[in-house]
């Protein structure tokens, strides 16, 4: 009997494969070592192998189709249900050989290696950003307690610097040179940041799917590169709408019996992504008011009768609407005026 589709429950080291012919019967069942994975693989005739979207999953899909299979990558949201009873690897990889067949699955695109290269410094950047901001909050919590303060934002911070460099600080000296310290972490931190920055800008400038995203309002190099490298391909969602819903920015729903419940946003999909919309959109609405344009108009309306907080989340839906229809149309965003 001839192996037709497989569930593979990936691990660290010990792998659980679940195998049926076309006739839907058992016909493999085995426990794999890592390094023993693709040459079980390369035995097997080409067929349809599930897998969660997880951990080193794209590297796999990427390994196993080098060896003729179609792989089908799947959220492991969406594999759960599928769980019979107990949770355990093989219940897993049965479950998973079972979901891949369903014709209303939804999948997940596999990544390129150049496409992972490029999150990876996102989230490189997203760690050393964090990392910032905790050195500059202790650096002025600990001037708080010699009464220097300085006002909000990072630019701001340099006064605070400049006082550490000065001899007559009102300081122990034992104290200035521990701020010393913390204050050349943050400089050795913005230095890093800015490397990351300018290689991002630079994959940006030769990708022009990045340059046709950075016409939209709220869009700079960083949104546009994560948008191209989390998204291989646009088309796989039917509208705007299913791309914003992806993100987590339409409401959630709790209805029944024909009554309709909306609730806040859903907050599911891609975090990072929907963090670079919604910073954007804040952009826009905070100086919406000096550019009129249709969607500054639409943001005004909404702020005469709604809090900032939400019409900027409206505005990042929109946003969101709007670079599927760029990604997908290949096509850039002209911004017209209110009387165009």
């Amino acid at each position: 009997m001839q192996v037709t589709t497989i569930g593979l429950d990936i691990a660290k080291n010990v792998f659980q494969i679940h195998g049926v012919d076309s006739d839907g019967r058992v016909v493999l069942r085995k426990k794999v070592r890592r390094d023993k994975l693709l040459t079980v693989f390369g035995t097997l005739p080409g067929c349809l192998v599930g897998m969660e979207a997880c951990a080193t999953s794209h590297h796999w899909a990427r390994e196993l189709e080098r060896l003729g299979h179609q792989v089908k990558l799947m959220p492991p949201a969406y594999v759960k249900a599928y769980v019979k009873r107990n949770k355990n690897d093989a219940a897993d990889a049965e479950a998973i050989c079972e979901a891949v067949t369903r014709p209303n699955m939804r999948f997940v695109a596999i990544k390129s290696a150049n496409a992972q290269s490029i999150l990876m410094l996102h989230r490189a950047r997203q760690l050393l950003v964090r990392q910032r901001t905790a050195q500059v909050s202790a650096l002025r919590a600990h001037l708080a307690e010699y009464g220097i303060i300085a006002p909000k934002g990072r630019t701001h911070v340099r006064d605070l610097i400049k006082v550490l460099g000065q001899q007559d600080a009102p300081l122990p000296e034992l104290a200035r040179q521990t701020l010393l310290l913390i204050a050349e972490m943050i400089d050795g931190l913005s230095q890093q940041i800015r490397r990351i920055e300018m290689e991002l800008l630079a994959w940006h400038r030769t990708h022009p799917v990045c340059q046709r995203l950075e016409t939209i309002p709220g869009i700079g190099f960083i949104t546009a590169t994560a948008l191209v490298a989390t998204i291989n391909d646009a088309t796989v969602f039917r509208s705007g709408r299913q791309f914003a819903a992806w993100l987590g920015l339409v409401p959630k729903q709790n209805s029944s019996g024909g009554k309709e419940r909306m609730g806040g946003i859903s907050k599911m999909g891609d975090r990072y992504l929907r963090h670079l919309l919604v910073v954007g959109a804040t952009a826009v609405v905070r100086y919406t008011r000096r550019k009129a344009t249709t969607v500054s108009r639409w943001a005004n309306q909404l702020l005469e009768r709604k809090p900032a907080r939400l019409v900027t989340v409206a505005v990042a839906n929109k946003v969101a609407r709007i670079v599927w229809a760029v990604m997908t149309r290949d096509e850039t965003y002209r911004l017209e005026p209110v009387g165009a």
